[in-house]
């Protein structure tokens, strides 16, 4: 087993909190959410498109496939 970090989390160990909370709060949404935050949307689709996902349905497949991984 690899004992070193995944790429998904040395792609969002780069992104400062306080960078993508500035960025998030320029771009106001049309709906808020109980049940992601904004960082944890964005954490979704960098998922998504670092595994090649296709649709909602393919990514909450993929992610609950190894749901001893997930943190959250």
């Amino acid at each position: 087993m690899n004992p070193g970090k995944t790429i998904l989390s040395q792609i969002l160990d780069g992104l400062h909190p306080e960078e993508f909370q500035r960025c998030a709060s320029q771009y106001h949404t049309l709906r808020q959410t109980h049940a992601l935050s904004a960082y944890d949307h964005f954490a979704a689709l960098i998922f998504a498109q670092l595994t090649y996902r296709e649709s909602l349905r393919d990514i909450e497949a993929c992610l609950n496939a190894r749901r001893s991984l997930l943190y959250h």
